[in-house]
């Protein structure tokens, strides 16, 4: 074999004679890999988040097995490694604080080792986003399989789902509509399997959008991750990458403009998370797509939401995918001229031509687009002199009757204060008022935590109060719902005029004109900017390292260094 014939990365390490050569293969041959594995086989990394601490992903160690009998039966070396796993159930201060990190270590991964192509296993909402960023930075040929939602979860003979009715069922303890028993008796029911939040929540909004950006085989969001056709999927995945080498198929093909405004729609047609736009930014700056807030609201205000799934509606991912999952979805749009059909994606095909087939088997689930869950979904984009760069909320899991609305603001410096307060009976609150979180953004917290759905004051909740308009830098989970309003930039901790919000100011919200506007006086604010002082940073460490390089949230909260794709360069032997 020679470097020549051979035609691939991974021939810089293993083709030859040499020493150089000779070290590489002597080395990974002491895992028991036969001499004609170094033959010209296209070596193919599978990238896997799977950890004991990440529920979500617990299944991708069974996914990595079938991935590699794939790989093998195509004809290629798998090789697993382990990346940082992102959980959000229990890391602090939040995942997304490490979605970077996790993505400096996937593309460095590569681009230092004999890999010429890559799956990557990702399951927690940050660890897709985490994993795609890395890849595409390399661009070498890329699938994603996703972990896939856990079972439905049932208790008292209802539909329960995870984060969604955490949210629900602990107001209610608060209002003291049910016991604490019960609340602690739902807390096994919600959790049935491993796997993602059975919710549209974000781990389900991303693994739709990859979908629809093209980086997935066809089905791979909605299958649940027990169910043996997810098994299937990962094994298709393992035998597709090593053709895709062979073709020379790489993200930068895929991920162009045309499948980001596709998955822009898929994201209004599901309801999916407000997270969604962080995350598609920030892909979108690795291969070099303008994407814009304005580009959400101009593309996806006028697809309806027509998937009919927690927190926006009634159905879990289950119901999703037993309804004709993401494909129906596809295929509706497609009819209604809603989508760009011509894109590419991984199995060589186009995006219209793998879902033209696609049928809708529940039109409770995925409804018609004239009967709708919301008219105008996707996520709307505001703007005014409290969030010049940009604020978000998602019309599909807020109050209609809030959507228009003036309140006095009701002000929390920061989540310690607010937890401090809000239940306190001399908080001066009432239904009309706005409640304003500071100093949760992407450097303040640090990391950008999902404060932003904050629960309302017990006071109001014990008379029956279910809903108000919320104001923070910070973000929510894609299982939450509310009129909350998110991701304010510039945000508090770097003197954005959410910094300068006081009890009683006068807050105006009109979703209808994209409008957020702080009621006070330029002169005012610019005598309060000039008392304003910002927050003390980190001495070092990668809190540091966050904060000193993490752009704003309308620029998806990557760091600036990482922008653009660097590609898969390969250093110099040492030998």
């Amino acid at each position: 074999m020679t470097k020549e014939k051979q035609g691939l990365r991974s021939a810089e390490w293993f083709a030859g004679n040499g020493k150089g050569a000779f070290i590489h293969r002597s080395w990974m041959k002491n895992q028991g890999l036969a001499p004609h594995f170094f033959d010209g086989r296209p070596v193919i990394g599978i990238c896997n988040t799977w950890s004991e601490l990440t529920p979500c992903n617990g299944q991708l160690r069974d996914l990595a097995e079938q991935t590699r009998r794939g790989i093998i039966e195509a004809g290629g070396l798998p090789v697993e490694f382990p990346v940082m796993s992102l959980g959000e159930s229990n890391m602090r201060p939040t995942a997304m604080m490490f979605r970077n990190l996790a993505s400096m270590e996937v593309e460095e991964t590569i681009r230092a080792n004999p890999i010429d192509g890559v799956v990557l296993l990702a399951g927690c909402d940050k660890t897709t986003p985490a994993l795609v960023m890395g890849a595409a930075s390399c661009n070498v040929p890329t699938i994603l399989v996703s972990a896939g939602p856990m079972l439905s979860g049932s208790f008292k003979g209802r539909v329960i789902g995870s984060g969604t009715d955490v949210w629900r069922l602990s107001e209610e303890v608060r209002a003291g509509l049910i016991t604490e028993e019960e609340f602690l008796a739902a807390e096994s029911a919600m959790s049935r399997s491993p796997g993602t939040c059975n919710t549209m929540g974000t781990a389900s909004t991303m693994a739709c959008l990859s979908e629809a950006l093209g980086i997935t085989l066809p089905g791979n969001a909605a299958i649940p991750s027990v169910d043996a056709r997810r098994r299937v999927l990962a094994f298709m995945s393992g035998r597709r990458i090593v053709d895709m080498v062979h073709g020379g198929v790489v993200p930068s093909q895929i991920l162009v403009r045309k499948a980001f405004e596709n998955a822009i729609r898929i994201n209004a047609a599901i309801g999916g998370s407000t997270n969604a736009v962080l995350h598609l930014q920030a892909i979108a700056g690795r291969v070099g797509v303008s994407l814009n807030l304005d580009d959400w609201d101009r593309i996806g205000r006028r697809v309806p939401t027509i998937v009919d799934l927690m927190p926006s509606g009634r159905y879990l991912m289950e119901d999703f995918y037993n309804a004709g999952g993401l494909p129906a979805v596809i295929r509706r749009l497609l009819d209604a001229g809603q989508f760009e059909p011509d894109a590419l994606t991984v199995n060589g095909r186009t995006i219209g031509e793998n879902n033209s087939g696609a049928q809708v088997e529940n039109e409770e689930v995925i409804r018609p687009l004239d009967r709708p869950v919301t008219a105008h979904g996707g996520i709307a984009v505001l703007r005014g002199n409290l969030c010049p760069n940009g604020a978000v909320l998602k019309p599909s899991a807020a109050s209609e009757h809030l959507l228009r609305h003036s309140g006095r603001a009701v002000v929390f410096e920061d989540i310690d204060d607010y937890h401090a307060r809000i239940d306190s009976p001399d908080l001066d609150v009432d239904e009309s008022c706005v409640l304003v979180l500071k100093n949760c953004g992407p450097r303040g917290y640090p990391g950008m935590p999902e404060v932003g759905n904050m629960g309302l004051p017990r006071s109001l909740l014990e008379r029956g109060v279910t809903d108000m308009v919320r104001i923070s830098d910070a973000r929510m989970s894609g299982t939450a719902y509310g009129t909350v309003i998110l991701h304010v930039t510039p945000e508090a901790a770097i003197g954005g005029p959410l910094a300068l919000v006081r009890n009683g100011d006068r807050i105006e919200l009109d979703v209808t004109a994209n409008r957020l506007h702080l009621d006070v006086s330029e002169e005012e604010l610019s005598r309060r900017r000039s008392e304003w002082s910002a927050p003390p940073v980190p001495s070092g460490g990668y809190e540091r390292l966050f904060i000193d390089h993490v752009l704003q949230a309308d620029q998806g909260c990557d760091f600036a260094f990482l922008s653009g794709s660097r590609g898969a360069a390969i250093a110099r032997d040492y030998v």
